[in-house]
């Protein structure tokens, strides 16, 4: 063959390596694809209550396949079996491959033992998304909580995730928070580990 000196030749797809690949997305091409799922889904929805769930839906089967990838590539196929560590693996390593950075905070719910939040102060989905007044509640991070559930569904960490946006004084825009409630076997299980 020409040019093919010094290539591995493979018999079939499935046995290529699994190499890094290239990290980004074109912005144009993620705005404009997530703009299309959210018009497609807002066309077959009654209420807004619906049209987030539906895309939670659509987040959580990518957090499914974004555990199975990271842990493949980032950690040996090696999984984290402690709560912070699961907690820290989505607030780093999954927001750096989905958004490029690490999230703005990761903190502990002050009135709750059971809850975490992940907040950031502008997330991408919601950056070139405007929401029509009637549908003044809507939120597009339900996506993104549907792929930290799906992220921590996968890694044996049950737990409900919403999405919800807090207003910062002096902003115009407000911070958007992942709210992160684990259910009660988990928090047996960590302190059984204790």
């Amino acid at each position: 063959m020409i040019g093919s000196r010094g290539t591995k030749q493979y018999g079939n797809v499935l046995d290529k390596p699994l190499g890094k690949g290239k990290t980004e997305v074109s912005l144009n091409a993620f705005s404009f694809l997530f703009s299309e799922l959210v018009q497609y889904n807002q066309t077959r929805v009654d209420n807004i209550a619906e049209l987030e769930r539906r895309l939670e839906e659509a987040g959580y089967g990518v957090g499914l396949r974004m555990l199975e990838l990271l842990c493949y590539r980032e950690k040996g196929n090696k999984r984290e079996t402690r709560l912070l560590g699961i907690l820290s693996f989505v607030h780093s390593t999954v927001w750096k491959s989905l958004f490029g950075k690490v999230a703005d905070s990761l903190e502990k719910g002050t009135e709750h033992e059971d809850e975490y939040m992940i907040s950031e102060k502008e997330l991408l989905v919601n950056r070139y998304i405007s929401v029509p007044k009637d549908m003044g509640a809507f939120n597009c991070s339900a996506y993104v909580a549907g792929i930290v559930q799906g992220v921590l569904d996968g890694a044996g960490f049950p737990a409900r995730v919403t999405a919800h946006y807090v207003p910062v004084e002096g902003q115009a825009r407000p911070r958007t928070t992942i709210l992160i409630k684990f259910l009660e076997e988990v928090l047996q299980r960590e302190a059984r580990l204790g």
